[in-house]
């Protein structure tokens, strides 16, 4: 597995064309097994204090209610991976969405499929496992100041109404505490 260095994940991102900000695609369904094991389901249900089902957070005993659900950008782990193994990074959904601070802050309510999540406050940093499955390169991408807001390692979802998450659903923002400069506080309006 080759990664990238700084420098050229860098260069790769800026690249990168604008992801959708008000409704965007989950491209990629992850649920992970004890070990290291993924399984891509074509669906998922998302349930309040579970999470991802099947998923192995549900499992651990020890549940953190702000990490039920991990969300990365596809774009972003496809950057990242080089071989598009994106799975391993080990995140629930990967969507073609704008997951920055300024786009989602923490509160904000989005549709995923059927099931109505919330984004939490809790930080979704990259560890040594990230570090290890996407390189040393990745992870000071996603620690860089200027770029931290953009929460390119993702973000943390908890699940508010059970529902079901299928590849190709979308995932679509339902309304924001508060409206970002130039966004509308409850997502996007009817043409």
């Amino acid at each position: 597995m080759t990664h990238l260095p700084l420098d050229a994940l860098l260069t790769g991102y800026r690249d990168l064309p604008a992801p959708p900000k008000d409704c965007g695609i989950v491209r990629l369904l992850v649920l992970r097994e004890p070990g290291e094991r993924r399984l891509l389901p074509a669906s998922v249900q998302l349930r309040p204090a579970q999470g991802a089902v099947g998923d192995r957070w549900s499992l651990s005993g020890e549940l953190e209610a702000d990490a039920e659900v991990t969300v990365m950008r596809a774009d972003v782990a496809g950057l990242m991976a080089q071989d598009d193994d994106i799975a391993r990074f080990g995140d629930n959904l990967f969507v073609d969405m704008d997951l920055s601070l300024e786009n989602l802050p923490a509160g904000t309510q989005v549709r995923v499929g059927s099931a109505r999540c919330e984004v939490t406050p809790l930080p979704h940093n990259g560890c040594n496992k990230f570090s290890a499955r996407a390189g040393i390169g990745a992870l000071k991408l996603t620690c860089l100041p200027e770029l931290r807001d953009h929460r390119l390692r993702g973000i943390h979802l908890r699940v508010l109404e059970e529902g079901e998450v299928r590849v190709g659903d979308a995932i679509q923002v339902e309304g924001r505490p508060e409206a970002a400069p130039g966004i509308s506080a409850a997502g996007p309006q009817p043409t």
